[in-house]
């Protein structure tokens, strides 16, 4: 079955009076005409390459997967963001419910001790490092990437190469050049699909080929929702449909998105969705180039775990989020509770129960708690966790939130936001070209050096 989207309790009820009334959705008629246009301007045009995704040959994948089969049993991502949240995010989904015997491993921060515990884990004769950056350029990957060859040259000095593979821009860029003049294998980033929406690409197929997933079957689940999401009639359109609320409950002052998977092995998919949402609508302009500083802030929770945390504040706290339920049908694996004291009231109850049904009973409490307490919420059904339903899942989100960016009028495909940062890093570590921005820094930190000594005197 396809996965399932229940938007009833994000409309408005007599229980949940801040839910969207149906008019408003029927009154927004011209603004999704608009939006849709748009997308199938910018599809035609090449900007939403992502679209393209699920008809691509991924026979290159599955030839060198086939080449170096029982040479390794791990393999590294070494990227961050758009190029290891999605490996780690599909890889959680489907390695205990497919029972996957090679590892994904996700080098995605320069922590020293992050990168020691991953090296400490793994037999590096048996490891596999592939290497993501479309520029060739990001501090992060790059300065990881550099030890890693630098520990693998040491270590295997006749064959290191064998242990390296780099993804980066099809043409241009540090890497490429690298790859040419130094023979690594390589896969690509494709031009026109930025980081955030590239985990359909070469990006995160390679980890999950490598993992033993089946990658035709998630592209087939992601084939299946893009032709859900191709109809512009919004009740039947899950992505246009789930969008288009949001972008309503932003205006009206929700702007805090909380997904709370009831699975463990969602998790990481949660972490997925907070960079497509946060750094897609998250903007100070819009395409006129007038401040209007939009974005809704993504929150991820766990259930049951974070029932006896955050729900508290879900239920009584201020009404300005909208939560997102992911819940699993059936597990591939399961427990059944003995009833060891059928004597006790207090345990009784559970005894003879599966575990999974426990889970599922607890999401389906939290639902009525929050909408008894007036708080918008939605829950996506799998009916299992596969390669097809994952695909789906994914496809849906990136349709979604490319949507909702044309609804807000904003570029859902660029982070300037981000540039800022990286400029200054590359500032402060010494990077040629960027003289102006030093001094400009250096003249931050003298001023905060001066704030400190006024402080210490007084």
């Amino acid at each position: 079955m396809p996965i399932q989207f229940d938007y009833q309790n994000l409309l408005h009820t007599q229980k949940i009076r801040s839910g969207i009334p149906k008019e408003i959705i029927e009154q927004s008629e011209q603004q999704i005409k608009v939006a849709h246009q748009t997308i199938l301007d910018e599809r035609k045009h090449g900007k939403l390459g992502f679209y393209e995704l699920p008809d691509q040959d991924v026979s290159h994948i599955t030839s060198y997967i086939d080449k170096i089969k029982g040479k390794f049993n791990t393999i590294v991502v070494l990227g961050i963001g758009g190029s290891a949240l999605g490996n780690k995010a599909i890889y959680s989904a489907l390695k205990v419910e497919k029972q996957l015997k090679n590892k994904v491993l996700v080098a995605d921060n320069v922590d020293p001790l992050m990168l020691k515990e991953i090296l400490d884990q793994v037999d590096l004769k048996k490891t596999l490092f592939n290497c993501i950056t479309k520029s060739g350029t990001t501090a992060e990957t790059m300065s990881v990437f550099l030890i890693l060859m630098q520990i693998l040259k040491d270590k295997f000095p006749d064959d290191y190469k064998e242990h390296i593979v780099i993804t980066t821009d099809k043409d241009k860029g540090f890497l490429r050049e690298i790859v040419r003049k130094e023979g690594y294998q390589d896969f690509e980033v494709p031009g026109n699909v930025g980081g955030r929406f590239s985990v359909l690409s070469d990006v995160g197929l390679l980890s999950c080929a490598f993992a033993g997933i089946d990658i035709n079957a998630l592209l087939a689940g992601a084939t299946a929702m893009r032709s859900r999401c191709e109809q512009r009639n919004i009740w039947n359109n899950p992505a246009y449909l789930n969008g288009l609320l949001h972008y309503h409950f932003m205006r009206n002052g929700k702007n805090i998105s909380v997904m709370m998977p009831y699975s463990n092995s969602l998790y990481d998919m949660a972490d997925w969705y907070r960079q497509l949402w946060a750094e897609s609508l998250g903007k100070k302009h819009d395409i006129h180039g007038r401040e209007i500083f939009v974005g809704q802030t993504p929150v991820k929770a766990l259930g049951t775990t974070d029932q006896h945390s955050q729900v508290q504040l879900y239920v009584e706290g201020p009404n300005d989020k909208v939560f997102t339920f992911l819940t699993v049908d059936e597990f591939a694996f399961d427990y059944i509770i003995p009833d060891l004291y059928p004597e006790r009231d207090e345990v009784h109850y559970l005894g003879g129960q599966k575990l999974s049904k426990l889970l599922n009973t607890e999401r389906l409490a939290t639902e009525i708690a929050l909408t008894d307490a007036a708080r918008p919420n939605a829950n996506i059904t799998f009916d299992k966790l596969d390669e097809h339903s994952i695909g789906e899942f994914i496809f849906m989100y990136e349709v979604q939130t490319v949507f909702t960016g044309k609804l807000l009028q904003i570029d859902p495909l660029d982070q300037p936001g981000v540039e800022a940062g990286k400029i200054a890093t590359y500032a402060m570590m010494g990077k040629p070209g960027f003289d102006k921005e030093r001094e400009v820094i250096q003249e931050y930190l003298n001023s905060k050096l001066k704030i400190k000594k006024l402080k210490v005197k007084n």
